[in-house]
């Protein structure tokens, strides 16, 4: 099954790349997972958030495999323990179709990309700078497969 971290945002410090890069390169064959990183609008900056945002969902939906399933990261999506995302993980398996993971720019996802998401999760009540996004998702991830594999990786 292919994970595809879909995210608005380049150009990210070296510490995000190798974290994300670490992380990555430790999940198994059978779950790939990649990261497509798409340009912020111009428009953002400009004071058009919602054309910014219709811009950066046109941006995603260019790299999202057909027939995905959509998980957007979004504040006011569901708290997901890791072991809640392990779950999801063993059943995102089971679709028979990759998943991608939606992280927005800076004014967050296109209502009508948010809308045609499958799930919508929420890394924290807390706004997080979309470098950590990266790291958190990937280490989560890989945590969610280790407690799956029962690998000692994670221990609580």
């Amino acid at each position: 099954m292919r994970l595809l971290l879909a995210a608005i945002g380049q150009k990210m410090p070296a510490w995000v790349d190798s974290a994300w890069h670490d992380y990555a390169g430790r999940m198994p064959p059978h779950l790939k997972l990649d990261l497509a990183q798409r340009p912020v609008s111009p428009w953002a900056g400009r004071g058009d958030a919602v054309r910014g945002m219709r811009e950066e969902a046109r941006s995603l939906r260019a790299v999202i495999p057909d027939n995905a399933w959509l998980v957007a990261l979004d504040e006011r999506g569901q708290p997901w323990s890791t072991t809640t995302l392990s779950r999801r993980l063993a059943a995102w398996q089971t679709l028979g179709r990759p998943v991608a993971l939606l992280v927005g720019g800076p004014d967050g996802l296109d209502p009508e990309l948010r809308a045609a998401a499958d799930q919508h999760w929420s890394l924290s009540p807390l706004t997080l700078p979309h470098p950590m996004v990266r790291v958190i998702v990937a280490e989560q991830l890989y945590r969610a497969w280790s407690l799956l594999a029962n690998h000692p990786y994670h221990r609580a």
